[in-house]
């Protein structure tokens, strides 16, 4: 009888022990989910801290502008809603391609105004041999893969083995190829590679050696205008009797950086003007000295600063930066023009300004955000451009 009472006595400790053991467990268990709850609130609470953090210095940026704009409106709430005829009525084109396409139209440029009767075979030797010549090809072999030549338009596409060898190869826009100045442009189609900019390190006056003189003559102030020069005329056609070309004669006074010579995009012949830019920026002034009113056959030439009259070449400035950094805020802006008069002379385009965008997400982009806007105080109309058009005529 005693050891069964001792024995249920044991019993009831040790349940004693295992119901205080329970408590301390149960006990433990709350306390550590409290410190989790409350662990979670505080990284919460930061986080929320750090989202309103970004967001405000996000605000700070973007209202912060490099100086305050002379003639942009303020973009009103309903900015975007354009007409849809002003739309490209093609939305295709603005499809992003994914996969081995996009990195073959990263690998594509177009070579306008090739030779006549030039063969595929002819093309990619030609170039070939430049990229190392120039010290632009990244490894031995061919950079050149492929060749494909529009007789009928007299341009040609070439297809290289690497982005950055047809990036580098940019350099040869103006080059010169069995008597032709050969225009280097990337494609209608071409969309830049995620992360990658679209720029190259290699500039037109890095080539000299290879007599490159590059046909985009960009806006500054010693961008030279040339006119009066006879209509049935390209740049590498004879002044009548004289035996001067036209870049002979400019170059007569120092090496160029850039020449266009203005033509009909009909007929491919000059329009009576052209436009260029020195190495030497020192030179421009001689060059337009030693240039205006020489007689040619029964013309004299107009030569004078493109932008002429320093004030009005300090807003034209001023209007350049404006427009390039407003649209900047939508796409990559690859150049910008805006046609200027000139006495005696038909420009096309006067009170027009011309953009291009390094893709046609971009420029649909900006063209929905800024048609209906104001600037200086007049309603901005947008519509598209095509950029052969717009290169041979800018």
């Amino acid at each position: 009888m005693g050891e069964d009472r001792d024995g249920y006595g044991r019993d009831r400790d040790r349940e004693r022990e295992r119901k205080r053991d329970r408590r301390r467990s149960d006990s433990r268990s709350r306390e550590r989910e409290r410190r989790r709850r409350k662990s979670r609130s505080r990284s919460k609470e930061k986080e929320r801290k750090n989202r309103k953090s970004q967001s405000k210095e996000k605000e700070k940026k973007a209202s912060r502008r490099r100086k305050p704009s002379l003639y942009w409106d303020l973009p009103p709430a309903a900015a975007g809603q354009i007409p849809a005829p002003l739309i490209d009525p093609n939305p295709q084109a603005a499809v992003p391609v994914v996969g081995s396409t996009i990195t073959r139209q990263a690998r594509r440029l177009y070579v306008g105004n090739i030779p006549f009767g030039v063969t595929e075979e002819e093309m990619m030797d030609f170039f070939n041999q430049q990229m190392h010549v120039a010290g632009l090809a990244q490894a031995l072999g061919n950079p050149i893969l492929a060749c494909q030549i529009n007789l009928d338009k007299n341009f040609a596409f070439l297809e290289f083995r690497s982005i950055d060898e047809t990036s580098q190869a940019m350099a040869f826009d103006g080059i010169n190829f069995k008597g032709q100045s050969l225009k280097i442009r990337r494609p209608h189609d071409y969309q830049p590679m995620p992360g990658m900019t679209d720029s190259f390190s290699v500039t037109m006056s890095g080539l000299p050696g290879l007599g490159v003189v590059s046909t985009m003559v960009q806006d500054s102030p010693h961008k030279i205008f040339i006119g009066g020069l006879p209509n049935c005329l390209n740049e590498d056609q004879l002044f009548g009797g004289n035996l001067i070309r036209v870049k002979e004669l400019l170059m007569s006074f120092g090496q160029l950086r850039a020449f266009n010579l203005v033509k009909d995009s009909a007929t491919g012949l000059s329009k009576g003007y052209a436009f260029c830019e020195y190495q030497d920026i020192m030179i421009t002034d001689q060059a337009i000295a030693g240039l205006n009113g020489m007689q040619l056959g029964d013309k004299k030439l107009i030569v004078q600063r493109a932008s002429v009259g320093a004030k009005n070449h300090q807003v034209n400035v001023h209007i350049l930066e404006d427009i390039r950094e407003e649209c900047g805020k939508y796409g990559v802006v690859q150049s910008l023009d805006i046609p200027r008069p000139i006495e005696n002379v038909d420009i096309p385009g006067l009170g027009k300004v011309f953009v291009e965008f390094n893709s046609v997400i971009d420029c649909q982009k900006a063209q929905q955000n800024l048609t209906g806007r104001k600037f200086a105080n007049r309603m901005v109309v947008t519509s598209y451009f095509d950029p052969d058009k717009y290169h041979r005529l800018y």
